[in-house]
């Protein structure tokens, strides 16, 4: 029978030294703590952006505090802090 997932290296017995081991580590650490966008791909949102203009729609990006929504006209990538939830 064939795998469709191929196993994790680090759980194949590679060996992986204390300084790789202690960068992923702190790599996971400091990504904890990263400004994250409260939104959810697929929720329904409201951007409203003095540049951009208001646009309805749902978000179908996320990266960071970047949020981009589908709308009727396109695709808008909008800041985190610019978008309200729809009622």
């Amino acid at each position: 029978m064939v795998k469709a997932q191929v196993q994790d290296p680090y759980s194949m017995g590679r060996p992986v030294s204390l300084a790789e081991a202690a960068k992923h580590t702190w790599a996971r650490v400091r990504r904890s703590f990263a400004p994250r966008s409260p939104f959810k791909i697929g929720d329904a949102v409201v951007g409203d952006d003095p540049f951009k203009g208001r646009h309805e729609g749902v978000v179908v990006f996320l990266q960071g505090t970047a949020a981009g929504v589908d709308t009727s006209q396109g695709v808008f990538f909008y800041d985190h802090r610019q978008l309200k939830r729809l009622d």
